[in-house]
């Protein structure tokens, strides 16, 4: 799953470290920003601030009403050791370009969480002796940028380390105690029935300490997916999964369970457009999934002048389409676009009032368009999709023939 590259590092990364010139180069700790609603953490899509092109958050919060991101990534140093980094490279105790980010989003009324591991990198469970040594890494993050919430990335090859998942989970468990209020996610690979074979041991071993995070999430990309549906049947692998090992019933499985998807183009040439995301984002929120969040905001931009998977999708979109989907999955309603206030001839000249629908205007649950002489409703936000041709996920409502 190379989603998580290095490749473009450093490349645009000083327009996020200009923008933080201001602040004053500390290593102390930063002070605990007021604690968002655990629905913000649970919808905060991947960011990396270092490298990938990064955007200018509060850009992306102006446009799209998002108020948190997950930062990535924790890791251990590329030299070797047990103490945290950014992306193996850059000390967090003496961190001020990633604090100074987090400083401008919190200056926006926004807050972060961050993630540790990822698919690149040496992982701080594989370098730690102990859990306690892995939770005390870990508890240098949390400290340092006064964290309100904090996702276990856990994939391969150290979801198939017995002893570095022990590590992880067990240092989970002593953050949980140590800082009480924590939101806690753990996000693993996903296939076509859920979790895999290591996933379902990993969470054996969570309850098998104690360990109950707020949410499992898995990946369901990088595997054979095709689109929104087969996603779907992946997590329902997983609601399952959660029901079986961790002996939840139903509901508290759904309320515990999180999508973590890869917008665009994947990194095996699957494709998941913004209607897949619609598709996705019904299922969560009719079966009350506790987490909706993807990969990642670096490359929620259409490509242009570069197909670099890392720094745009590779799909059709607008700029930061899915991270509107974050935004509604928090329970906040994205800025609007005015739809084109000139509209197209009708298919049938003077029997429609609606304006045509246009494919780049935005329209939110309400609007009424005219569209191959049949008016439609839209039943909830939405860009691109095109009346009558969406089946049984349409977002619009036939209202019949003008």
């Amino acid at each position: 799953m190379q989603r998580r590259t290095l490749t473009a590092l450093g490349f645009a990364a000083a327009t996020l470290i200009g923008a933080a010139t201001t602040l004053a180069a500390t290593a102390d700790a930063q002070p605990a920003a007021a604690a968002l609603p655990s629905n913000w953490y649970a919808s905060a899509p991947y960011l990396m601030p270092q490298s990938n092109n990064p955007p200018d958050p509060v850009t992306v919060m102006n446009a799209t009403g998002q108020k948190a991101f997950q930062l990535a990534f924790i890791l251990a140093p590329d030299g070797g050791g047990c103490s945290p980094t950014w992306d193996g490279k850059s000390p967090v105790p003496s961190d001020t370009a990633v604090a100074g980010v987090i400083d401008r989003i919190r200056g926006a009324g926004g807050d972060v969480s961050v993630s540790v591991g990822g698919y690149g990198g040496t992982k701080l469970g594989q370098t730690c002796g102990t859990a306690d040594a892995t939770a005390a890494a870990y508890q240098q993050v949390i400290t340092k940028y006064g964290l309100k919430a904090i996702d276990f990335d856990l994939e391969e090859p150290e979801i198939e380390n017995t002893a570095a998942i022990a590590n992880e989970l067990g240092a989970a468990k002593k953050l949980q105690a140590d800082n009480p209020g924590l939101f806690l996610s753990i996000t693993m690979p996903g296939i076509s029935s859920g979790a895999n074979w290591f996933g379902t041991q990993l969470i054996d071993t969570a309850k098998s300490i104690g360990l109950t995070p707020d949410n499992f999430s898995i990946m369901p990309f990088d595997g054979g997916f095709n689109g929104g549906s087969s996603q779907v049947s992946a997590l329902e692998g997983l609601h399952g999964q959660l029901m079986s090992h961790m002996g939840w019933d139903s509901a508290t499985a759904y309320a515990h369970e999180g999508f973590s998807g890869m917008n665009g183009k994947s990194d095996t040439s699957e494709y998941f457009q913004v209607a897949d995301f619609q598709t996705v984002y019904d299922y969560a929120t009719s079966h009350k999934l506790g987490r909706f969040t993807f990969w990642s905001v670096n490359r929620d931009r259409a490509c242009s002048g570069t197909t670099d998977n890392a720094v745009c999708s590779n799909v059709p979109q607008n700029d930061w389409d899915f991270t509107k989907f974050s935004t509604r999955f928090a329970g906040a309603t994205p800025p609007v676009s005015t739809p084109p206030t000139t509209p197209t001839t009708p298919t049938q000249p003077g029997s429609c009032t609606a304006a045509e629908w246009q494919k780049s205007a935005i329209y939110t649950g309400g609007n009424v368009v005219a569209h191959n002489g049949h008016k439609w409703t839209a039943k909830w936000w939405t860009q691109g999709e095109e009346p009558g041709t969406t089946g049984q996920w349409g977002v619009w409502t036939d209202n019949g023939a003008c």
